[in-house]
């Protein structure tokens, strides 16, 4: 697989036919202006952020066996040296031709700002292209003052003062974000019901092996691609969900299954470690006396 670095801002506008960026670090591009390339799929690799709210994409998006709910906005959001793959599917007769804004930041802007400290901590630049934000009308009006907002500013010469105000309007699109990301999962119960059903059959699956000697502790990686997700959107839902982590969820489980262990059978803790998939023994009464308080002889002393 080929893959095409997109090192600068300038270099997009160039390949994409727009005009150069005002500037260097910053570009806000209308998406109806934006040439698609001319092959049937690339994959592309960016040095900056990007955030895009686009109206009528061609094509279907989905989410595991389902479609998104809103056919209102789609908005994605990419860090630094993610992996993009787009498809480039033309409008049919009839339809729409795509419209919306694209937001692109070099990591530099950022330099020496509150938000270069904590704009990492946003998972959803993380998430892959099908975990994409989907838009109620409302909340697509709201996104679109700001990108507005952050316009006005771009199109005059941007001084100090708009630099702050730029960056300010981009925290609190990405406050929106994650709140509307927050409604996404919750208003999704009936597929993210099934997500959860899946995520607790793949672990009981997975402790149910006889060979975790060899396979090891399952990784949220593992997982996420077993429910052909990304670990950042998994965690993402499961937290809103359920309040805990991906992680969280398989230490629960893995003490789960100590506990069917050290109450049910005689093997040792260093046994019961080996076949939960541990390397060492130590590392499996440290996670269980962190989460029972109790060393795993303290627990087995119980039932006796």
């Amino acid at each position: 697989m080929d893959v095409h670095h997109i090192k600068t801002i300038s270099d997009y506008h160039k390949e994409r036919g727009l005009p150069k960026p005002k500037h260097p670090l910053i570009s806000l591009v209308d998406y109806s202006q934006v040439k698609l390339p001319e092959v049937d799929e690339i994959v592309s690799v960016q040095d900056f952020y990007s955030i895009a709210l686009k109206r009528n994409v061609p094509g279907k998006f989905r989410y595991g066996q389902s479609s998104f709910d809103f056919d209102e906005g789609v908005m994605a959001l990419f860090a630094p040296g993610q992996v993009l793959k787009v498809k480039n599917i033309q409008p049919q007769k009839g339809e729409s031709h795509p419209s919306g804004w694209m937001l692109f930041i070099h990591p530099d802007f950022l330099w020496n700002t509150h938000l270069a400290t904590i704009i990492k901590q946003y998972d959803f630049f993380y998430y892959r292209a099908n975990e994409a934000l989907f838009l109620s009308e409302k909340e697509e009006q709201n996104m679109l003052a700001i990108f507005n907002q952050i316009q006005k500013e771009y199109k005059s010469n941007i001084d100090s003062f708009s630099k702050d105000i730029i960056i300010a309007q981009i925290e609190l699109m990405l406050r929106y974000t994650q709140r509307y990301y927050a409604r996404q999962f919750i208003t999704r119960d009936k597929p993210n019901n099934a997500v959860l059903n899946r995520f607790e059959q793949l672990l009981s699956e997975y402790f149910n092996q006889d060979d975790l000697i060899d396979k090891g502790l399952p990784s949220v990686t593992f997982i996420a691609e077993e429910l052909h997700m990304s670990p950042n959107y998994l965690s993402s839902l499961l937290k809103e969900l359920t309040g805990k982590s991906t992680q969280n969820h398989i230490h629960e489980k893995i003490i789960e299954k100590a506990k069917e262990k050290l109450a049910g059978t005689a093997l040792s803790v260093s046994e019961i470690a080996y076949d939960l998939g541990f390397e060492h023994a130590e590392s499996f009464s440290k996670l269980f006396k962190k989460n029972t308080q109790k060393t795993p002889l303290e627990f087995r002393s119980t039932f006796n």
